[in-house]
This record gives structure tokens, C-alpha cells and sequence, in this order.
């Protein structure tokens, strides 16, 4: 009885698996292999047709894997690592929620805001949620829904960069407020200017892969927030050392990896100055990697594994803007000097100005984005293997690349101000009261502990 029961309720599920199935699926099923090739020959011609490269596609949707790797989880543990164990689930929940929060506001308006035709400072909204958009839309060589998502991994990782600064002490609520209004009226805006063909754009300013618009951005953003926050509690007093180095490095290793994709994937094609940026992308990170390394052996005595991670991303930060006209002399040059002034930013100035920038967000990123953008202007000339910028255009360069720095310094450091007084007074302050900061946010903020004995 129960097998008959059994084989009566299988019959009546596959008889309504085969209704609910769509004609088409069925037809497609049916036709014969003949057809099925002549079906995928004229999408491949339409796509050929209309200016579309599969290689340049191909490389691309490896190189938008690559960069989201960055953030999920390469950002969020090397950031994890460094803060206490008490706050580790704090900061990896913070870098995922603002990345979700990023895909879904570069989706509804960003994108169109930022690539969009306009004016000097934003564009327009025409392509709102996408409008406009399909399958055989085509953005230079690869389809524009491949463009889009690759641009949004830098939307998302631009706005994760800033919560180093004030990890440990910063109300959930608040982080979430302030990098919707920073990303509308920050990160937007000076994509366009630099990218969109805006103000910056304009000056022939060189940025390949994003030295204004990610690094000198978010580093300003974050140095500018964890002033008005306050140091944490017992900052300078009492030790803080990172809960767990080997995740910092593991962290460090991912970001290293996805910073290929950043980098060469800026070329938007798989050719030889994707080639060249890959090679750049190396050489800089390793040589500012090893010249931390020296810099902390002589000064600290010591050679530590946080210092060679740091050394490392600083170096990956400095190149950006100039992987895709410097050589591998100008590499070099750009990972020693990244090197040597964001140590002493991270160290020496700090220390002396006395602002708690809990993971050194400004002394890396921003530090190592005006260095690498400045040093863009000189690392493009042909003498040194660059893209083939000669030697009377250098200073003319080297001043519009100083201009493109100052402006979005300020631009930053104004809209961070804005944006963190309206988290503020949404949020109910953006500090959390000083017993939370003290067990840990974690506990507080999430109801979960990292670590459970």
C-alpha cells in the first residue's frame, strides 16, 4: 500500500514538473544539435558585431572576481587581525554590510551619477537601477553589465578602507549612515570628476586604477572621521596590540592577490598594458614590502610581520594611480619612497599630532595615494620606462597631478565633516557609550562573541 501510495504521489510530481515547465524549455530540449550551434554561432556574431572581444570579457569578469576578493575577505581580515578580539566580528561585519550597502546604492543611482554625461562635478540620472542596460549592451569591448560590476567592487571596497580609522568605537548605525552619505557625495562625485569626463578629467590628470578617487578619498575620509570621533578609550595608555597577526597576513596575501585585478583590470582589455600593470603591480608591492621591512629592522630594531603587511599594501596603494603608464624603474622608485614616508606617517606623525587612526587608514592609503599620485607625473616619462611622457612635460604634469591631490583632499575632508555630523544627529551620536567600547562591540553591537571558549 505505501509503495503504491509512494508511486502515485512520484507520478502526480512529475506530471506537474512537466506542465509547469515553459514551452520553450521543452522545445530547446527537443532540437536537434544542429540548430543548437547555429543558435550559438549568431549570438557570438551579434555580440562581435557590435564591438564586443570575449578574451577582453573573459579577463574582466576574472579581474571583477579579483578585486571583490579584495573585501570579501581579504580587507575584512586584515583589518580583523589588527583590532582586538573583542571587536573582530565588528569589523567583519562592518566591511560585509557596507559592501551589500554599496551594490545596492551603485545599482539605484551611483553608477549613473558617476558615469553619466553631466557637468563638471556629477552626471546624470539616466541610468538609474540600470535603464537601459541588457545583454547586448556594450561598453567598449566587454558588455556594460561586466563594466558596472566591476566598477562597483570599487565602490565597494572604497567606503570598507575608511572604517579602519575608527574601528573599535564607532555605533554599527552609525557606520552604515555615514558611508551612504560619504559614497552619494563623495566617492560619486569625484569618480566623475576624475573618470567621467568632470573638472579633474579635464586637467589630463593621470589616475589609472584609482590613487584619487579610492585611496587620497578614503584615507582623508577616515583621518577626518576618527578626529571627530575621539581616540579609544585608553589609547596611548594601555597596549592594544593586534588579536591575531597571522590573520592580518593572510588578509594582507588576499588584498596583494585581488590588487592585480584592480590594477590590470583598469585597462578594461586584456592587452599589453594590463600586461605591464600586472608586472608594475608586483615589483612596487615587493619592493615597498622589503624597504618597511629595513626601515622597521633600523628604526624598531625589530622586523615585524605586521610591518612587511603594511609595507606591502602601501606600496600596492602608491602604484595604482600609475600602473598603467609607469615601467618597472618607475616601480621600483614608487615602492621605495611609498615605503619610507607612509612608515613615518604611520609612526612619527601620528604619534606627534596625536589622532587615533586605529589601523592607520590615512598613513597608508592616504599618505601612499599622494605619494603615488604625485609620483605618477614623473614615473610616466619614457627615460624611465614609463608610457613615454618626455622630460619637459614633467612638470607640467607633476603640477596637474599636485592639483587633482589638493582637490580631492578637500573634497573629502569636507563632505566627511557633513557626513559624519548627520550619522550624528541620526544615529543619536556616533560614539558608543564608553561601557560598550570597554567590553567590546562585538557583544554590544552584534549579540555574538568571535571567539567562544
Amino acid at each position: 500500500m505505501k509503495k503504491t501510495l509512494l508511486g502515485t504521489l512520484t507520478g502526480v510530481c512529475f506530471m506537474m514538473a512537466v506542465t509547469l515547465l515553459p514551452v520553450e524549455t521543452l522545445h530547446a530540449q527537443d532540437a536537434p544539435p544542429a540548430v543548437i550551434a547555429v543558435e550559438a554561432e549568431t549570438v557570438e556574431k551579434t555580440f562581435s558585431e557590435l564591438g564586443g572581444d570575449s578574451g577582453d570579457t573573459a579577463w574582466m569578469i576574472v579581474a571583477t572576481v579579483l578585486v571583490l576578493f579584495m573585501t570579501f575577505p581579504g580587507l575584512a581580515l586584515f583589518y580583523g587581525g589588527l583590532v582586538r578580539a573583542k571587536n573582530i566580528l565588528s569589523i567583519l561585519v562592518q566591511c560585509f554590510a557596507v559592501g551589500c550597502l554599496m551594490s545596492i546604492l551603485w545599482l539605484a543611482y551611483g553608477y549613473s551619477l558617476a558615469y553619466g554625461e553631466g557637468n563638471a562635478f556629477i552626471g546624470n540620472l539616466d541610468k538609474m537601477f540600470l535603464q537601459g542596460v541588457g545583454v547586448n549592451t556594450i561598453d567598449g569591448t566587454i558588455p556594460e553589465s561586466v563594466f558596472f560590476t566591476f566598477q562597483m567592487t570599487f565602490a565597494i571596497i572604497t567606503p570598507a578602507l575608511i572604517v579602519g580609522a575608527f574601528a573599535e568605537r564607532m555605533k554599527f548605525s552609525s557606520v552604515l549612515v555615514f558611508c551612504a552619505i560619504w559614497f552619494t557625495f563623495s566617492y560619486v562625485p569625484v569618480w566623475h570628476m576624475v573618470w567621467g569626463g568632470g573638472l579633474i578629467s579635464g586637467w589630463s590628470a593621470m589616475d589609472f586604477a584609482g590613487g584619487t578617487v579610492v585611496h587620497i578619498n578614503a584615507g582623508v575620509a577616515g583621518l577626518v572621521t576618527c578626529i571627530l570621533l575621539g581616540k579609544r578609550k585608553s589609547y596611548g595608555a594601555s597596549s592594544m596590540y593586534p588579536h591575531s597577526v597571522p590573520m592580518t597576513l593572510i588578509g594582507a596575501s588576499m588584498l596583494w592577490v585581488g590588487w592585480f585585478g584592480f590594477n590590470a583590470g583598469s585597462e578594461l582589455a586584456a592587452d599589453g598594458t594590463a600586461g605591464m600593470a600586472l608586472l608594475v603591480t608586483q615589483i612596487a608591492a615587493a619592493t615597498a614590502a622589503f624597504t618597511w621591512m629595513i626601515v622597521e629592522w633600523i628604526v624598531a630594531k625589530k622586523p615585524t610581520a605586521v610591518g612587511i603587511a603594511t609595507g606591502a599594501v602601501a606600496g600596492l596603494v602608491a602604484i595604482t594611480p600609475a600602473s598603467g603608464s609607469a615601467g618597472p624603474m618607475g616601480a621600483l622608485i614608487i615602492g621605495f619612497a611609498s615605503a619610507v614616508i607612509c612608515y613615518l606617517c604611520a609612526t612619527s606623525l601620528k604619534k606627534a599630532l596625536g589622532y587615533d587612526d586605529s589601523l592607520d587608514v590615512f598613513g597608508v592609503h592616504g599618505i601612499g595615494g599622494i605619494v603615488g599620485a604625485v609620483l605618477t607625473g614623473v614615473c610616466a616619462a619614457e627615460s624611465l620606462g614609463g608610457s613615454g611622457l618626455e622630460l619637459p612635460s614633467m612638470s607640467a604634469q607633476v603640477f596637474v597631478q599636485i592639483k587633482s591631490v589638493v582637490v580631492t583632499i578637500i573634497w573629502s575632508a569636507v563632505v566627511s565633516v557633513a557626513a559624519y555630523y548627520i550619522a550624528s544627529a541620526l544615529t543619536g551620536g556616533c560614539r558608543v557609550s564608553e561601557d560598550e567600547e570597554v567590553q567590546g562591540l562585538d557583544l554590544n553591537s552584534h549579540g555574538e562573541s568571535g571567539y567562544n571558549s
